[in-house]
């Protein structure tokens, strides 16, 4: 299972200095991916959670792909109806090569209405809008000349040159937990990322779903690749609140053993606890990450690399 780190790309503790040094501490101990968020406009309801400063993904991920050699580089998630499908393909593929084929391409349909409304775009469409465009952006990463009829874009003819790297394109994590998000995992992405679950919802619901839709598809099953909120407490928490990732030492490594079992082959960690004052305290979160790397996982942290 490869195991990376959800950077923290927003609020008051968000700066060059501190997304570079999320950069090198993750590839040298050993983390396999970081991952940041998505937000075009910050509205009211985005800065209530997220606030700004808040760092544009493609750019900032693109700088910290020369900051890096070996990590490999994602977005959980990036909005889809935002931007228009052939401006993210070649955003896309252009990241994709210039990391040397590193690219996790994680998308999902937003939650921020106000910022839809800014952007001129219909919040109650954008499951729609999503699943129209990811059929838009593989035309265009898999045709040299691409063509693409649909709901909400169309367009006939386009050059699309340079393609991804990765082929036929970067793995497609599609995040979300609704039956739409399901379906739309199994008919575009390549795994599912659900965000801050309970094993049990992993095990008993979301994943006999998954597989139940990909039978009814005729498709493969997805995998399954969570990011998990890491919390970790000198006392156990009760078993039937707590999220994945959040306890004691023991209590997540038995997550992490449970989640092998499902097969996981990626896990992202989330450092970031709600506490928008407290993401300045980046030093806590490296704390946390390293006593993992030591402590929680079976190999020793030189296998992690």
């Amino acid at each position: 299972m490869k195991v990376g780190v959800n950077l923290i790309t927003f609020g008051p503790g968000a700066s060059e200095e501190s997304l570079a040094r999320w950069a090198g501490f993750a590839e040298a101990m050993g983390y396999h991916f970081m991952m940041l968020g998505d937000h075009v406009t910050i509205t009211a309801d985005v800065q209530g959670r997220y606030p700004a400063p808040f760092y544009e993904p493609f750019t900032t991920l693109a700088w910290l792909a020369g900051l890096t050699r070996r990590v490999e580089l994602g977005f959980t998630v990036i909005v889809v109806p935002y931007r228009h499908p052939l401006e993210t393909a070649r955003m896309v593929a252009t990241l994709d090569r210039i990391s040397g084929g590193r690219l996790i391409f994680g998308v999902g349909v937003g939650w921020a209405r106000q910022e839809f409304e800014v952007l001129g775009l219909p919040f109650e469409k954008r499951g729609a809008m999503t699943d129209d465009y990811l059929g838009a952006l593989k035309a265009a990463w898999t045709q040299d000349v691409a063509s693409y009829q649909g709901r909400f874009v169309s367009f006939k003819e386009i050059y699309t040159a340079p393609r991804p790297l990765q082929r036929p394109h970067p793995p497609i994590w599609v995040g979300g937990s609704s039956d739409a998000a399901l379906r739309r995992t199994v008919r575009h992405g390549d795994a599912w990322h659900p965000i801050r679950s309970r094993i049990a919802f992993l095990r008993d619901e979301g994943m006999p779903k998954l597989r139940a839709i990909a039978d009814r598809e005729g498709r493969a099953v997805p995998a399954l690749c969570p990011r998990i909120r890491l919390r970790l407490t000198d006392q156990p928490m009760p078993e039937e609140t707590r999220l994945a990732g959040e306890g004691t030492m023991d209590q997540v490594r038995r997550d992490f053993e449970a989640l092998q079992k499902l097969g996981v082959p990626y896990l992202c960690l989330d450092t970031f606890a709600d506490d928008v004052e407290g993401s300045r305290n980046h030093e806590a979160a490296w704390r946390m990450l390293t006593s993992l790397a030591e402590r929680a996982f079976d190999l020793p942290r030189q296998s992690l690399r």
